[in-house]
């Protein structure tokens, strides 16, 4: 346990945004969970990909994930469903 005041309050704050960057992160995980079973159920649901995309770009502006992290993630699921939907 810290006992430098700033410490102290660094922990807190650090906390305070690991708590909120979770539903971020959790969100995105979500939907991207959510598109994939829809691309892999056969009828791939473009909307399901659109929230996926616009949940991971708000992690990426928070800071949740970096934004490399969430343009390599749109990319493949866009890949995927221009698979899907060629089949």
């Amino acid at each position: 346990m810290a006992n430098i005041k700033s410490q102290i309050k660094r922990n807190h704050q650090n906390e305070k945004r690991r708590l909120r960057n979770r539903t971020f992160r959790g969100a995105a995980r979500a939907a991207v969970r959510d598109a994939r079973a829809s691309i892999d159920s056969g009828k791939p649901d473009k909307a399901a990909v659109l929230e996926a995309i616009s949940r991971l770009d708000k992690a990426a502006e928070k800071g949740v994930i970096h934004r490399n992290n969430a343009s390599r993630r749109k990319s493949r699921l866009m890949k995927a469903l221009a698979a899907a939907e060629a089949k």
